[in-house]
């Protein structure tokens, strides 16, 4: 496989002078083609911060972002983000369909026709058919999540950037949303970064978790999750290597929550 995506010394800073606030600090690994990575790291340390920043949203203090090869300025064709907020993502005033069409290509030129139908398909996908024409306000928060993630899709990205995307959602809607994720990543092609506090989350979706340091931060585990390509929510995690890997991570996490206080999420 191919390298999707590398970062290399990512520094960044809030603040300038004897009081800046140091967040990133020589983080680096890369994605391959295909790869589902998952981020975990002690609640403050960043995280947000780092996918922001392989997004080209957030400016960097140092290194550089290479997306195909190519170093990132800014946001590029090809990256979408799927945010947290999925409420404050969705336009309330545009129909679902709407909201996932306006996710499309705008370099890409499609009939009105064209872009609908898709947009449908990828609702349907979602398992939203017969929602198209509804509003974002009139359905449940795993409901309104599976739209912005339909219009992640939509961009026919090849990178999906999650931000903490199953957060809001209950416990059953959630394990839902984690093997809907992995079959539509699955399904499009797309390599996908996700960044959660949930460490079992974290393995039971990934084929590598990148656990990060408390602030100022680095990678300090970068950890292959050897369980194959299918997941199953009852077998994958009574999985002894699942259950070793996990164990793995969340001592690491617990070490460096030990290390300093628990700081705002930056």
């Amino acid at each position: 496989m191919d390298v999707m995506l590398d970062a290399r010394e990512l520094a960044k800073a809030y603040g300038s002078g004897p009081g800046a606030l140091k967040i990133l600090d020589g983080i680096s690994f890369s994605v391959k083609r295909g790869e589902f990575v998952s981020i975990v790291g002690p609640s403050g340390c960043g995280k947000t911060t780092l996918l922001m920043a392989l997004a080209g949203l957030l400016k960097l203090d140092g290194g550089d972002v290479s997306f195909k090869g190519r170093k990132l300025s800014g946001p590029t064709p090809g990256i979408s983000v799927v945010f947290q907020d999925y409420s404050r993502s969705l336009f309330a005033w545009k129909s679902n369909l709407d909201n996932v069409v306006f996710g499309m290509v705008r370099d890409k030129v499609q009939a009105k026709a064209e872009k609908q139908a898709r947009g449908r398909e990828l609702l349907a996908a979602v398992g939203l058919e017969g929602f198209a024409d509804h509003y974002p306000w009139q359905l449940s928060g795993g409901m309104q999540q599976r739209v912005a993630i339909a219009r992640g899709l939509a961009s026919q990205s090849e990178l999906l950037l999650l931000d903490e995307p199953l957060a809001a959602v209950d416990a059953q809607t959630r394990a839902d949303m984690q093997d809907l994720l992995l079959e539509l990543a699955e399904r499009f092609q797309q390599t996908c970064i996700l960044v959660t506090h949930d460490v079992d989350e974290a393995v039971y979706m990934a084929d590598r978790v990148v656990v990060l340091t408390r602030r100022p931060t680095r990678v300090d585990h970068d950890i292959v999750v050897d369980l194959g390509k299918k997941r199953d929510q009852i077998t994958t995690r009574e999985d002894a290597r699942f259950l070793e890997i996990r164990h793995d991570v969340m001592a690491a996490i617990r070490r460096f929550r030990a290390q300093a206080p628990i700081a705002e999420k930056a």
